[in-house]
């Protein structure tokens, strides 16, 4: 189990700008269509979602910070007032993919990283 100590030195949310480093995650075909995958990266676990109607990538961290259990790969999708999200399939407490908010209004939030896909290839940002 993960202590909220590793939770905070281990998920920050990385900003496009500041990606030092794209890495490969696998191919588009790798991942579900409207619903979640996990790589880990580091010591990372990072959700991977691919929202196929709007051809959209998102990546987050795996763990929910509510009860620091590893999940969020499993949520379920949708949107909130047209933000993408993932709720935690145990709880349901809701974030949002573009910036990690916690849409309950609660203080907690996630680590979102940067996407893109090139050739078929799915590559997350990371800045360490």
């Amino acid at each position: 189990m993960v202590t909220m100590e590793e939770y905070f030195n281990t998920y920050q949310s990385v900003d496009p700008q500041n990606v030092l480093h794209w890495v490969r995650v696998g191919e588009v075909s790798d991942f579900p269509e409207n619903a979640g995958g996990c790589i880990k990266y580091k010591s990372k676990q990072v959700a991977v979602f691919h929202f196929e109607r709007t051809n959209t990538w998102y990546a987050c961290q795996n763990l929910c910070p509510h009860k620091l259990e590893m999940v969020l790969s499993r949520g379920m999708t949708g949107d909130a007032a047209g933000i993408p999200k993932v709720s935690c399939p145990l709880h349901k407490k809701s974030f949002s993919l573009e910036d990690g908010t916690n849409l309950n209004g609660e203080e907690y939030r996630i680590a979102t990283y940067p996407v893109k896909i090139d050739n078929g290839n799915v590559y997350i940002g990371f800045a360490d």
